[in-house]
Order: structure tokens, then C-alpha cells, then sequence
């Protein structure tokens, strides 16, 4: 990418966040196992910066078994306790239950369906482009959190929640004379055809 480019100005300053913002950020995702991922991540970003998550995300990857739900699902105490020992990562007992619990969930709506549909269908299957300022929580997101949290999930209020809907593309917040804004929404249409 031009670095004289010009992008969202959170991602500037950091070679890490400006790839990660190249790359991935507002990508529409429609795989299931991803989309959950990055809801877990984004769950480990409470009261943190995303760039905290970003650099211990291969960490992560590591220690919850490639994000693989049914193996994530099934760690236990032994593996919790190694996990709280592992400087790599966010070492919160909370946030490291509430990933295991997560993968349960996740395998339960997955029997009923595919966890892509349940996200996309909050968008009617295709992102919403934002032409407003960016916020921290919209009635949407708070309408996806209750329904997170009324299956289960720990970690996804409105504002983790709205982050994720950024991260995995639900709505392309991308600024407006950032030059992935528009690259962003022609992959949302290429995808969903």
C-alpha cells in the first residue's frame, strides 16, 4: 500500500494497526468460525486498546487452539490455570472463561444454524455504509448485545459489540476520504452477489 495514502486516522502511527487497517479492518467476514474470533478478541479489548489485542492475537491463536470452537469448548481448570500463567496474553480469569463459555454458545447456535446468518441478518446481509461520525454504540449494536447476551455470551456490550460490527464489516466506518472506504464497499458487493 502508498504510505502517502491517506487512511482512518486511528490506524496511523503504528505499522501493526495501519496493515491491520489495510488489510482486515472492515472487511465484510461471512465465516462463522472468524466472525466468533474476532468476538472473542474483541471481548479481550474491554477496557484496553485493540492494538493490545492485535499484538498478543498469534498468542491468543496459540492458546485457544486456533479459535476451534469445539476444542476451545472443551479446556477446563488445568488449561485456564496455564492460560493465567501466560504472560503473552490478557491474563483476566474472567475474559478467558467467558472465551471458553463463548465457544459453547457458539456450537449451540451453530446446531441451529450458521453463526454468519444470525450476524448478517442484524444488516439485511450487507453492510451498512456509515456516512455519520463514528461512534461508540448505536441502537443496533445495543440490539445485537441483548441478543448476545440473552444466548449466553459474556463480554459484548454495545460498545465491544459496535466494534466488532466495524471489524468483521457489518458497517464500514472506514472515514470518507480514507481510501479503503470505497475499496471496502466494492468487496461487500463482489461478496454477496
Amino acid at each position: 500500500m502508498n504510505a502517502k495514502q491517506i487512511r482512518c486516522l486511528w490506524s496511523q502511527g503504528d505499522p501493526l494497526m495501519q496493515r491491520y487497517h489495510d488489510e482486515e479492518w472492515g472487511v465484510p467476514d461471512f465465516d462463522s468460525r472468524s466472525l466468533w474470533e474476532t468476538l472473542m478478541l474483541e471481548g479481550f479489548q474491554a477496557g484496553l486498546s485493540w492494538i493490545t489485542v492485535l499484538r498478543k492475537r498469534d498468542a491468543f491463536r496459540k492458546a485457544f487452539r486456533k479459535f476451534d470452537p469445539k476444542a476451545v469448548a472443551r479446556l477446563g481448570e488445568k488449561d485456564i490455570a496455564k492460560m493465567l500463567e501466560n504472560p503473552e496474553i490478557i491474563r483476566s480469569r474472567a475474559k478467558i472463561e467467558a472465551t471458553i463459555n463463548g465457544a459453547r454458545v457458539y456450537l449451540d447456535m451453530q446446531a441451529a444454524g450458521e453463526f454468519s446468518d444470525f450476524a448478517w441478518q442484524f444488516v439485511e446481509g450487507k453492510p451498512i455504509q456509515n456516512s455519520g461520525p463514528v461512534q461508540s454504540s448505536t441502537p443496533l449494536s445495543i440490539t445485537i448485545s441483548k441478543e448476545l447476551k440473552r444466548r449466553g455470551f459474556k463480554f459484548v456490550g454495545p460498545t465491544i459489540v459496535y466494534a466488532w460490527m466495524q471489524a468483521v464489516g457489518l458497517i464500514n466506518d472506514h472515514a470518507e476520504n480514507c481510501f479503503r472506504r470505497h475499496e471496502v464497499a466494492a468487496t461487500a458487493r463482489k461478496q454477496r452477489r
